[in-house]
Formats: structure tokens, sequence, C-alpha cells
């Protein structure tokens, strides 16, 4: 049975009705989309979540609870256990068994940029790129630690090539190419509210991508997971593209993560204020789970315990480490652990009855996307372990205002400025730790405060007493 007849017989042959009309490109492009789909998949979504109005966001808010979580350490005690977890994580690195991954199939069109997210500039001085960044944090994890650290980019259907251009243009910065793999995010298609596959033009479907969620269904179908197991890799340290101060490998991360046993664990920072904008680590019938800032109740969001805290503090930063076991056994074709997939109802460009694709101005259509955290509730002894938002946090999401490029150049100063501090440098800050000059330290020097003073401790350092500082 050909791909026409096998959409026809799934009541989905409008997608071909232009077929006639088509040149062999535009043929070949529509086969090639229409290739992506599961037919199969599709209808069952369809059935469930179109057709039979159903959700998979219902959530039981009378039985959440608050997920505990391994606090930063605070005494002697507790300073021990996270600096015994830090010697088992670097272990579990020099034996090779940890790759990183970085979600980074956006665009930076809401930064007004025009390009893969990953080749915007964030650092204070030298405007290195957020993939600069990261290939310095790995390339000096690889050197402290002696190991292949393996680095794995999901890019998408409209930033592959540019990606994969830019790594090339800038030589890998320094990585060897072979240690660096690329491999394009899923796609779902859109569908009407009458289940119909929507038409974006007439040899093109409304396709969009399946959400952060399908970055591990996509590790299992590009071949990343074989190839990760057959070279020894046993845990994945997953971060997103726009996130420059994220620690991609963490020793103490990894650490706690081996000790539980966990096939998943995340890291979470204390809400600031009740509405922030930050998914909720929750307990729910036994199992963790994130439960989205838009869907918890206000009740829930501002309750607080009897020393004034909020009860419902752990905030979703995403950044997870997740067993190689556990992707493989969420993505198996027979698995019984699929991750659900959430529908979203959206403005979506559509073919019109003239031939003509329409921006429409109200929702006319459903999208489906997968969210990575709902793999947590499957989880075999999850973990949450606290950072800190200088230590981990500070997206560039926004052209402006909240998590933009000023407030991540900013933190990052702030960063800087806290290690020169510790390592007994003379910087001035005013009350809010902001330094009166730029400073950027490369990771390439240092990924942390304690390895900056280690160094500072081993080699002179040259700080100028006015005008930028940059250490390298």
């Amino acid at each position: 049975m050909d791909i026409i007849e096998r959409f026809e017989e799934q009541g989905q042959g409008q997608v071909f009705q232009h077929w006639d009309s088509l040149s062999e490109e535009e043929k070949s492009n529509l086969v090639s989309q229409a290739e992506e789909i599961d037919l199969d998949e599709l209808k069952q979504l369809i059935d469930t979540l179109v057709l039979g109005g159903g959700s998979h966001d219902d959530i039981d808010f009378d039985s959440l609870k608050p997920f505990p979580f391994e606090p930063l350490p605070t005494d002697a005690a507790s300073k021990a256990r996270w600096d015994a977890a830090r010697e088992r994580g670097e272990t579990i690195l020099r034996q090779g068994k940890v790759a990183a991954f970085t979600v980074a199939g956006g665009q930076g069109t809401r930064l007004g940029y025009n390009g893969p997210k990953g080749t915007f500039p964030v650092t204070p001085i030298n405007k290195k790129t957020l993939f600069q960044v990261f290939a310095e944090k790995i390339q000096a994890a690889r050197k402290q630690y002696e190991c292949r650290l393996p680095w794995y980019i999901m890019t998408s259907d409209i930033n592959h090539e540019a990606t994969v251009s830019f790594f090339e243009e800038s030589e890998f910065f320094g990585l060897d190419s072979e240690t660096v793999s690329f491999f394009r995010q899923g796609r779902m298609p859109a569908v009407g509210f009458d289940g119909k596959i929507i038409l974006e033009t007439k040899s093109s479907i409304a396709m969009s991508p399946d959400g952060h969620g399908g970055s591990l269904r996509a590790l299992e179908r590009s071949g990343a997971l074989d190839e990760m197991e057959k070279g020894g890799v046993e845990i994945i340290s997953y971060f997103q593209v726009d996130n420059p101060l994220v620690q991609a490998i963490d020793p103490a991360f990894i650490g706690f993560h081996a000790e539980s046993g966990s096939s998943m664990s995340s890291k979470m920072l204390p809400k600031a204020y009740e509405k922030e904008k930050l998914g909720h680590f929750c307990e729910l019938h036994g199992k963790l789970v994130v439960v989205e800032y838009s869907d918890m109740p206000d009740e829930l969001t501002s309750r607080r315990d009897a020393d004034g805290k909020l009860e419902f503090l752990a905030g979703s930063i995403a950044i997870h480490l997740v067993s190689t076991a556990f992707v493989r056994k969420l993505t198996a074709r027979d698995s019984a652990f699929g991750l659900p997939f959430h529908k979203a109802e959206k403005k979506i460009p559509h073919l019109s009855t003239s031939g003509e694709t329409v921006k429409p101005d109200e929702p006319n259509g459903i999208k489906f996307e997968m969210f990575v955290f709902d793999s947590l509730p499957f989880a075999e002894n999850p973990i949450v372990m606290e950072t800190t938002r200088l230590g981990d946090f500070s997206p560039v999401k926004n052209a402006e205002g909240v998590d933009s490029p000023a407030t991540s150049e900013a933190d990052q100063q702030r960063l800087f400025a806290q290690w020169l501090k510790a390592a007994g440098l003379e910087i001035t800050t005013d009350t809010g730790g902001n330094p009166d000059r730029r400073i950027e330290i490369s990771p390439l020097f240092a990924v942390s405060e304690g390895q900056f003073i280690e160094k500072v401790r081993t080699q002179s350092l040259d700080i100028p007493d006015s005008g930028d500082i940059f250490i390298e």
C-alpha cells in the first residue's frame, strides 16, 4: 500500500488533494513530511485528545504535596555529604560514563535575532555565543577528568543546517568533531478541531516540534542512544540551549544521582515569589511530578509553612540527569511508560479554499507536544537537588526585561565578581553585588568558585586597576 492509500484509509486523504497539480519537487517534499507521521499514533491522539475531549493534564490537587529536595550544604555534616557526592561524580566522569545533551531546536526570534538561538552572543566582554560557552565548559571537564565526554545537540528542522555549519565554521571550538553529534527533533502534524491534518500550503503539512519531551524519543530514533550505550555512557546531562550559567557537567549532581540509584534527577531553585514562572516539583500519590505554574491553584502557590516559607518552594529549571537505560525503557516501541502528549489550541497558518496560506486571528487547530518532566513519575528513586541562580540559571529568552541578554550578562558579572572576592582579589561592587566594570572569566580557566580559588592560589593573576577584566 503506498503512502497516499494509507492516508486515505485513515481518513486523512485531504493531505494529497492537490497532488496532481504539484511539481516533482513539491511531491517529494509532501511525501517526506507525510512519512514522518505515525498515523496509528496520530489516530489515537485525535480519538482521545481531540474528538474525545480528553486530557492528560487533569491533576488531583487535593493529594498534591511538596516533593523533598537535597538542600545546599549549611554545616559541616551536609558539606561532607556534598563533598562525597562530588567525589563520586568525579569518579563516574573519569570512567567515561557521562554525556552532555543540549536541547537546541529554537530560533532567536523572541530575541530579535535571526539564527539558531545557540549562535546568539551572550558573554559580557567577548560576546561568546551560547554554543561556545557550553563547548568550553565541556572542554574544561574533558581536561579535568581525562574523559571523552561526548556532546549531543538536538536541533530542529528549521535550524539543523545552520547549526552544523556554525560549528564547522567555528572549528567546533577546539573540540574533536567526532565527539560532537547533531540530530533533529521530531515533529507532529497540527490538526483541526475535526481531527483533520492541516495543510499549510498545497505541498506542505502544518508541522511543529513535538516538545522538549520529544528529545528523549529523538535520542532513540536518531541512533544517538545506541551510540551512547556502545560508548559506555550511562548518564546523560540534559540542559537547554538558552542558559549560559548552567553547570553543563556537575560532579555533585552526578554523585547524588548515582548514590540514590535514580533513573532521572532534577535541579531546583527556591521560588523567589509566589507567581514566579517556574514549574513546581510535587509529590502525587508517591510519585515525583512537575506542575506547571499556570496550572497550580493560587491556594497552593501561596501556601506557607509555620516559618513563613512557601510550601511549594521547589521550582523546575529544566536541568536533569537521565540514565540511558531509563531513556531506552521510555522510548521502546512496546513500552507501557511512553510519555503522554499534551494538546494546545493554536493559531495555525493553513491553506484556504482558494489555495492561499491564511494566518488566522483565532485558534483554529491543535498542536501536540510532550514535556520532558513527564518522565519523572516513571523514574525510580528520583532526586531533586537544590542549586543557586548565579550558579546555574540565568536564561536568555526575551529581547528586553526579565530573562534577557542584559539580565544574563549582569548575572554573569555578579557571579564572576563573587569568585574574585572569594579568591581575595580586589573588586568594587555595589550593594547588589554588581561590579563597577565588566568581568568575564572563561570556563577554560575555571567553571566554579572552588576551581577559580585553586587556580589563583597556584598561579599569579594580573588584575588591571581599571577597565575590563577578562580571564582565560
